[in-house]
């Protein structure tokens, strides 16, 4: 009974009816245990009736007696028995069940109770859907939340503060800003004001996606509508600064911060360290972690995993173990990641025994059983080609049930991929998808119901709840997570790119077309990996289709695939096509300069390749984006198309704009010079080669020096090429020489003779 006296004094029951209270209270056993609920009804009628359960304060004090005392079931009992009385059953009175039901971590009852609340013919408020949201956002669930938000408008339930607080820290987590700024907009709407809390969600969320400028742009405007930055803000754009390597304006940031009369903390402090290391700047690093305690801030667990981890990086694990060490010796624990930071960087320099033995090690803890050790492991060992190791580790995994992720799929794919293993890796990519409940993927990816694609799954979501099956799509969510990793763009790509290097286009364009059913958009690698891979089977014009493809679905074209396709066209002989299609690509970049480029492009058809070039060039230094690849593949072009002269132009406007010709486009004028008979260029291309320090391979070395002695009147150049080459370091008594070497000493015989 002192449960329930301490409901009567949370619930504030009027001394009126004290004396029913008392009815229903007397302290005897036999009373308690024939009738429980029947003074935790009264004092929940009375507390409704007086609508004592609509404040916060004793919505939570409530949740609290649940929790202590257990009481989940009476509760609801008492609830259901005032429903068959008459009694008008408040929102309020179920969102103190859900609450205390979520406080003790029992999710799946808290969201049972908000779909009962139909049953007790009551209707949620804002704050009972708020719970619902939180519950969605901390498990991650964001296709749920955006589903229970559009059931609370539809329900004409007005959103409040909190309402969008969560909604857009659950967009920017699931990296959807721009969603999160349409919340913002709509706040604005309702006249909802953001705070705090808000405005630190979407800057984070755009230091996330790398958009610290925009981030930076929507402090100052928080700051104009008199909103002020807290510390935990200031260090999510110091981070986002950092991550970018723009280490200057982190560290702006850093003095605005005790400009604004905060103390910098442990965290602006290891974001700037952990910044430095990115950037290779390491003594400015262990600068900033000498200042730090300079400042009285100890390093915690966080910190000496950034400083164990950049040290690694910098090869100095000697020093990063001695930290390891320090740190246990000040009673800290290092963490999973503190511990991978030092096997990555023992992986990094081959030390493969002394890693595994490191991961053994922390693998006598149960906490230590982390995905993320494996696979840096497994990533390792792939890239040294030890794939049948990277496979031990990963069937250990499950074993110790730590379940792969998408990277470490997508290492051990690639790896099988590399080592010609295509049809393991295939087999894996489905074990991939399957994950541990194959009866749930078929049931996904089967019939009319199928969910395939982020648009399928959401509107399933938002069909559950509309029709009250909240508890429902929160199992169908928590169990689809929880049972498979689906294959990302990456996996995709590699894929793509092991069928294409094994000659299986078919299967790559059936990949290609698979990931786009599942809702997954083609990327420049993905496009780039294709056309690269239609080309070697002869389909030039698939080849262009894939291009075309790749544009009309907004991919913005990148460099390394405009150069794929110009690479391929040199090849079929089409350098003028080539240098049409590069300038086609430069006005899509660009966009304002089409006069000038049409101007190239009328030059270069009329023959005028000088002038083509240089007016190329020129235009690059305009914008300060100059590559060499374009020019050496259109000069690699003209020799395979046998045109020399264009060739030699090419190289001779490189020449005068002081820029390095490199030794592919250097051997391939050679052999061409040579194989018409043009000794002297060739000779003059060899010569540029030796001053520029570039040391040719041994075959077009000795194709140039027979090509001289066989000619009289060049044998001379070969003499003095050869002693040229000794000087600089060609080793000409090698077997590559040999045939060269036979033919100078018979002629050299022959003069003798004679």
């Amino acid at each position: 009974m002192l449960v329930f006296s301490k409901f009567r004094k949370t619930l504030q029951i009027p001394c009126r009816f004290r004396r029913h209270f008392r009815r229903f209270s007397i302290p005897s056993e036999e009373r308690v245990s024939s009738n429980p609920q029947s003074a935790l009804r009264f004092c929940i009628w009375v507390a409704l009736k007086f609508e004592n359960l609509c404040t916060q304060h004793s919505c939570d004090l409530v949740s609290e007696i649940l929790c202590t005392n257990n009481l989940f079931s009476l509760y609801w009992e008492a609830l259901e028995l005032l429903k068959k009385s008459g009694v008008l059953i408040t929102s309020d009175s179920v969102t103190a069940l859900i609450r205390a039901y979520w406080q003790m971590g029992l999710a799946e009852k808290a969201i049972e109770s908000f779909d009962r609340m139909s049953e007790l013919g009551c209707k949620p408020d804002s704050h009972a859907y708020n719970i619902i949201l939180a519950i969605a956002s901390r498990k991650e669930l964001f296709v749920l939340a955006l589903a229970v938000y559009k059931m609370m408008l539809k329900s004409n339930c007005c959103p409040n503060e909190h309402t969008y607080n969560l909604l857009i820290d659950g967009f920017c987590k699931s990296n959807n800003v721009k969603a999160a700024l349409g919340m913002l907009d709509e706040m604005d709407q309702r006249n909802i004001l953001p705070d705090t809390f808000t405005f630190t969600a979407i800057i984070s969320g755009l230091c996330d996606g790398k958009k610290v400028d925009e981030a930076y742009r929507l402090l100052n405007i928080m700051k104009e509508r008199g909103c002020q930055p807290g510390l935990i803000l200031y260090n999510v754009l110091i981070n986002g600064f950092c991550k970018l390597a723009r280490i200057e304006e982190a560290i702006s940031i850093l003095q605005l911060i005790e400009r604004d009369g905060f103390v910098p903390s442990q965290i602006s402090y290891s974001s700037l360290i952990d910044g430095l290391f990115r950037a290779r700047r390491y003594n400015e690093a262990h600068s900033w972690y000498a200042r730090m305690f300079k400042a009285g801030i100890m390093p915690d667990v966080v910190c000496y995993t950034i400083m164990i981890s950049g040290l690694s990086k910098e090869g100095r694990l000697g020093e990063a173990l001695k930290m390891l060490d320090e740190m246990t010796q000040r009673g800290l624990v290092p963490d999973a990641y503190c511990y991978n930071a030092v096997i990555e960087g023992l992986c990094k320099v081959g030390l493969f025994d002394r890693a595994r033995f490191l991961h053994l090690e922390i693998s006598k803890h149960n906490q230590f059983h982390n995905a993320g050790t494996h696979t840096i492991l497994i990533c390792a060992m792939c890239r040294r080609g030890m794939i049948s190791e990277a496979r031990e580790i990963f069937n250990q995994m499950e074993k110790l049930g730590c379940f792969p992720s998408v990277v470490t799929f997508n290492a051990l794919i690639n790896g099988l991929c590399k080592a010609g293993q295509l049809e393991e890796a295939c087999l894996l990519f489905h074990k991939m998808e399957i994950g541990r409940n194959p009866s749930l993927f078929f049931q996904l990816s089967q019939g009319s119901d199928r969910v395939s694609d982020g648009v399928s799954l959401q509107k399933k979501v938002e069909q559950m709840c509309e029709a009250g099956q909240i508890l429902n799509a929160y199992k169908f969510l928590i169990q689809l997570a929880d049972s498979v990793v689906m294959p990302d763009i990456t996996t995709y790509n590699t894929l793509i790119n092991g069928f294409c290097k094994a000659g299986n286009i078919n299967g790559a364009l059936k990949l290609f077309k698979d990931l786009q059913l599942r809702g997954l958009s083609p990327n420049s690698v993905t496009y780039g990996t294709l056309i690269d891979g239609l080309y070697r089977v002869g389909r030039e014009e698939d080849a262009f289709k894939i291009h075309e493809h790749m544009l009309r679905h907004g991919c913005e074209p990148r460099f390394s695939v405009c150069t794929t396709l110009m690479t391929w066209l040199c090849r079929k002989k089409k350098v003028s096509q080539a240098f049409i299609f590069y300038l086609e690509y430069l006005k899509n970049l660009r966009g304002q300069e089409d006069d000038s480029i049409n101007a190239l492009k009328e030059y270069f058809v009329k023959g005028e390749v000088e002038q083509a070039i240089q007016g190329l060039l020129e235009l690059d230094f305009r914008f300060r984006d100059f590559n060499l690849a374009p020019y050496t593949i259109l000069l690699i072009g003209f020799c395979q198309a046998e045109n020399v002269d264009k060739a030699l132009i090419i190289f001779s406007v490189l020449d005068k704009f002081n820029i390095n010709i490199n030794p592919t486009s250097c051997v391939h004028l050679i052999s061409v010079l040579c194989a018409e008979g043009r000794l002297d260029d060739a000779v003059d291309i060899f010569l540029y080669t030796l001053d520029k320090g570039f040391g040719l391979q041994s075959k077009i070395c000795s194709q140039l020096l027979e090509h001289l002695l066989l000619s009289q009147d060049k044998r001379k150049y070969a003499i003095d090429l050869i002693i040229r080459m000794k000087s600089a370091g060609y080793r000409l008594n090698s077997q590559h020489f040999h045939k060269t070497l036979s033919l100078l000493y018979q002629i050299q015989t022959k003069k003798h003779t004679q």
